[in-house]
């Protein structure tokens, strides 16, 4: 991968890092040896210090590693899988389908390996993680270094079943967002695969401690920077978790406390309870210019000015259950010309004023906005349901905390874009404060770090992830669970009042007796 992108999606990797990978190598110095992505040569360039003579190497910009003589200078794809190698090690380029060269994607149109397994929403890394693969004899081995997202995401879904069917995980070193590329924010990792019918049960798991610095070559060397872990090996059609056993059996047991029952004996495949069954989610209005929109002193303004003002949650002020403040934002929806906007409403107006140019030259979505309103004010319909929700903020960091901030809003309070909401569908028995309480269980900051819509250590909210998320409905033919239900309704609520933690530990008490712990 480079430090300055270009249109083949290089990023170079670093010398500590390449000397590393290249350290990894178990095959003999005589082995051969494919770089399909050689950028500025730094992998042909400790290869050669680790002593390994017989190398091959693609690179599509003939601008790079010109001193290499053996280095061709054409795509990777182009080369037959007839040709097979003991090793193939880089670092493969990245580029979405939609940012691809026209070149590149005509090349892909015609390639036997990317219809037969991808499609137009996989990413040309995908590809050259494959088809390397079908270049490797037996027992030969895939040294790559990337970004860590493919391993969950739906559309990698083929990739995952492929290598899973072809061989498996030595050893995963895991570098979250460590600084290993200049100007690139991203959770990258080295993994070592090998090419085989063979199973084995154990992946070797490596992560990485310190992800503010760069690591030296004394510590990767040692491993001294790294925690190490077992775990299990990844298995087709199911989900890549890179936590040990016991933390996935604990995710397997929670899963199987959200299935629905099932009147059939022998149905093995129950579906889980998701929090989209029960709630309608919708992420925050966009006003194009939070700032100008934003009132601290309303008590100049006249009534009509008071009357267009709405109460807003911002991400930043959202704490689990509670908000710690609340914002005024002008939310003017009445159709009329500049002129009337001036004489109703005249302190907004003079508020607004040294905003103006900036909110005149909003995205605005290929419609005609006055420079006093939203430029979309999505889901405000939903916002404006008279009854209680829950916001939580549609990106949140996970590095330095072990929660997420799901927090009850008033009837009315609106969520700008930086925030999604959650209302109780009309069809769910359960109590919004049930649902406030459960989605603050350490259970689900659990299963979301390990399964959510993750970049780097930046959890995604949005509409999708948050519906995926398991839920624990009550049982309410069970006497005992409608009595669990309604303590934990009563402790939320007092916790809202109060603020006393003590009423987190009871709630936590009955969350344990709901999933049998």
């Amino acid at each position: 991968m480079a430090a300055n992108k270009n249109k083949y999606g290089q990023y170079f990797t670093i010398d500590v890092i390449a000397d590393f990978m290249v350290s990894l190598i178990s095959h003999p110095k005589c082995c051969k040896v494919m770089e399909p992505s050689c950028g500025r040569g730094v992998f042909l360039k400790y290869l050669a210090i680790h002593g390994f003579n017989n190398i091959s190497a693609c690179e599509i910009d003939s601008s790079l590693s010109r001193e290499y003589e053996f280095v061709k200078h054409i795509s990777f794809l182009s080369i037959p899988t007839t040709e097979k190698y003991s090793v193939v090690i880089g670092n493969p380029p990245y580029i979405r389908w939609k940012n691809l060269e026209p070149e590149l994607k005509q090349e892909l149109e015609t390639n036997l390996l990317w219809n037969k397994y991808f499609n137009s929403l996989c990413d040309y890394m995908f590809i050259f993680i494959l088809k390397s693969i079908e270049h490797l004899e037996e027992k030969g081995e895939l040294i790559f270094i990337c970004t860590e997202y493919w391993m969950n995401t739906t559309h990698s879904s083929s990739l995952r079943n492929y290598m899973c069917q072809n061989g498996y995980f030595v050893e995963i070193y895991h570098f979250k967002e460590t600084p290993l590329f200049d100007k690139v924010t991203a959770s990258f990792v080295i993994f070592k695969y090998i090419k085989t019918k063979e199973r084995n049960n154990v992946i070797t798991l490596y992560q990485y401690n310190n992800e503010k610095n760069t690591p030296n070559k004394d510590e990767l060397v040692s491993r001294s920077c790294f925690s190490k872990k077992e775990i299990p090996s990844f298995t087709e059609n199911k989900r890549w978790i890179l936590a040990p056993q016991s933390v996935q059996d604990r995710l397997l047991h929670f899963e199987t406390c959200c299935k629905k029952q099932s009147m059939l004996l022998f149905d093995i495949d129950k579906k889980i309870h998701r929090i989209g069954d029960y709630c309608d989610i919708g992420n925050g209005m966009v006003s194009g210019l939070d700032k100008a929109f934003q009132i601290h002193n309303s008590e100049i303004l006249n009534s009509r000015e008071q009357s267009v003002l709405i109460d807003v949650l911002k991400a930043k002020e959202l704490n689990p259950y509670i908000a710690y403040r609340t914002t005024k934002y002008i939310f003017i929806q009445k159709d009329m010309e500049e002129e009337e906007f001036l004489d109703n409403y005249p302190h907004l107006a003079e508020h607004l004023k040294p905003y103006k140019e900036k909110l005149s030259c909003r995205y605005s979505y290929n419609k005609k906005i006055p420079y006093w309103r939203f430029v979309f004010p999505r889901n405000q319909k939903l916002f404006e349901r008279n009854e209680p929700r829950i916001f939580i903020p549609c990106k949140e960091r996970i590095s330095n905390k072990k929660y997420f901030r799901f927090c009850y809003a008033p009837p009315c309070y609106f969520p700008t874009q930086d925030v999604t909401a959650l209302f109780k569908k009309d069809t769910c028995k359960e109590s919004l404060e049930y649902i406030l309480a459960y989605l603050n269980n350490e259970r689900i900051f659990e299963w979301i770090s390990l399964n959510g819509i993750i970049k780097g250590d930046i959890v995604e909210f949005s509409e999708t992830p948050l519906a995926n998320i398991p839920f624990r409905p009550i049982n309410w033919d069970s006497k005992d669970e409608i009595e669990i239900h309604n303590l934990i309704t009563e402790e939320t609520n007092l916790y809202l009042n109060n603020g006393k933690n003590e009423h987190l530990s009871i709630i936590n008490n009955y969350f344990n007796i709901l999933f049998y712990e």
